[in-house]
């Protein structure tokens, strides 16, 4: 690169890569992402996660790692001393880091000094996110059909306030104000871990009321009898006990989560905006994605798993707009693409080799029109192996205690049935082959059945793609079951 450009990493949480307007959906408000797709962005159609839940994800894509390399497969195993993230290398590489949100990436006992210049806290006190102050309002009596549920619906404003001042908007707020005050000598990185659209699903006008319901595409529906499907999805259904709701209730709550995308959007356009103001977006790279997805009623489930690769949970948003000075051809890609690719993109970007190996592979020739082969499969995992108590997430408070809002899954996750098994996803463009160690293997023809619903695994039909799909996950495991240091030892 010829110089080295400002970063904006715009990392939301939970948001599906289907709830896009450039991607088709009629009910998805997007304008600002839309608009720089058609300019000076690529969005990728294809990309996925390596692990549905936060933390193994975040983990993974701020390192270049899969989560087995080094375990980072639960809530509560984050980014050890000594093991490289992003952050730190762009900070160790003279990055300005400015860090304004969640965190579910390093040991919160450690601090954040190695990672970023300015952990932020705004100087107003923001309301709490999704009134979570107020769950007796919204959620319902214990054993209702609503109890877990998720759904709050539509959030008021903040006094003085034409939107619900919460945590995203005062971190979006401040990132604002850090474009503008940006440090003259030393290229800025805004990293912004938003925590919408995370359930509950809550949002306020006017993002609550622009949606369409009348143009929400159809939901998933559940699977008769849950045949061939993973034991946690039939023990999650079973327990959020919304077997009963109508259509018009999860319309309802589709379009919330809708509605939370669009003010995610919305943001979006208000921090390239600021770029702009500020004169800085030709020389800054902005990067948009999610940590994974949601089901938000697909199959008749709202929230997410821990070992379960639906592509509502793994596949996610990724548009990418480089500074001026690289070659971009906007569009939609139909790469497929991982997120681990990110940290490679931005140390490519960066000028930066970086000092571990990882599995990441720059997606600059993919911006610049010159391939849309990038990768001939993705992968994804979770959970754990019978006796792995470590894993067993039993540090959430929901685990134990039914009032807990997740604990319909995390108490699962305690179980040493097959619920909670280890488990790994192998998909190309047509198939998708999932390994379980204590049940059922799944395979799904993507090109007559992309809601996964009937699981082929012993059908004889797909017999020669099954054992091509398990030589390409044995490969998969081969290449990048550990990393050796670059650094060696003395042997004397």
């Amino acid at each position: 690169m010829p110089k080295r450009p400002h970063i904006v990493i715009f990392n939301p949480d939970q948001w599906r890569g289907d709830v896009l307007g450039h991607m088709g959906n009629p009910a998805a408000v997007t304008p600002h992402l839309d608009c720089a797709v058609a300019t000076d962005a690529v969005s990728f159609r294809y990309t996925f996660c390596q692990n549905p839940v936060c933390t193994p994800s975040r983990c993974s894509f701020m390192s270049g790692w899969y989560p087995h390399v080094r375990g980072h497969r639960t809530m509560f195993h984050m980014m050890r001393e000594g093991e490289p993230v992003l952050l730190k290398t762009l900070k160790e590489n003279g990055y300005y880091v400015w860090w304004g949100g969640k965190n579910d990436l390093v040991p919160g006992q450690h601090g954040y000094e190695s990672y970023c210049d300015i952990k932020y806290r705004p100087t107003r006190s923001p309301a709490p996110m999704w009134r979570g102050d107020h769950k007796e309002d919204w959620r319902g009596a214990p054993g209702s059909d609503t109890y877990y549920s998720f759904y709050v619906g539509r959030l008021p404003h903040t006094p003085g306030d034409t939107f619900y001042y919460d945590g995203d908007w005062a971190n979006v707020l401040g990132a604002v104000d850090m474009i503008h005050h940006a440090p003259a000598d030393r290229p800025l990185c805004i990293y912004l871990p938003l925590t919408y659209p995370h359930p509950p699903y809550a949002v306020e006008d006017p993002w609550y009321s622009m949606i369409g319901r009348n143009a929400l595409p159809p939901r998933i529906p559940t699977p008769p009898g849950w045949r061939g499907k993973p034991s946690l999805l039939r023990g999650i259904h079973a327990r959020q006990g919304m077997q009963g709701w109508f259509e018009e209730r999860w319309t309802e709550l589709r379009a919330t989560y809708y509605g939370m995308c669009a003010r995610l959007d919305h943001q979006f356009g208000l921090v390239m905006q600021a770029l702009r103001d500020a004169g800085l977006y030709d020389d800054t790279a902005v990067l948009c994605f999610a940590d994974h997805g949601d089901f938000t009623g697909d199959y008749g489930l709202v929230e997410k798993t821990q070992n379960t690769f639906e592509d509502c949970l793994t596949r996610v948003p990724l548009v990418i707009k480089p500074p001026a000075w690289v070659p971009v051809q906007p569009r939609v890609s139909e790469a497929l693409v991982e997120l681990i690719d990110v940290p490679a993109t931005i140390e490519a970007l960066a000028g930066i080799t970086p000092a571990h190996d990882h599995f990441g592979r720059s997606l600059l020739p993919v911006l610049a029109g010159e391939t849309d082969e990038h990768r001939d499969a993705v992968f994804s995992e979770g959970g754990r192996r019978h006796g792995e108590t470590q894993a067993m997430e039993l540090e959430s408070a929901d685990s134990q205690v039914p009032t807990g809002l997740y604990w319909p899954r995390v108490n699962l996750q305690t179980s040493e049935g097959p619920e909670h098994t280890k488990a790994v996803m192998c998909r190309t463009r047509e198939f998708k082959y999932t390994r379980r160690l204590y049940e059922m293997d799944e395979l799904y023809d993507l090109r007559d059945d992309p809601a996964e619903l009937v699981n082929r695994v012993t059908d004889p039909a797909l017999a020669d793609v099954l054992a091509a799909l398990k030589e390409r996950l044995f490969t998969f495991f081969l290449e990048t079951c550990d990393v050796v240091p670059r650094d060696t030892d003395r042997r004397w």
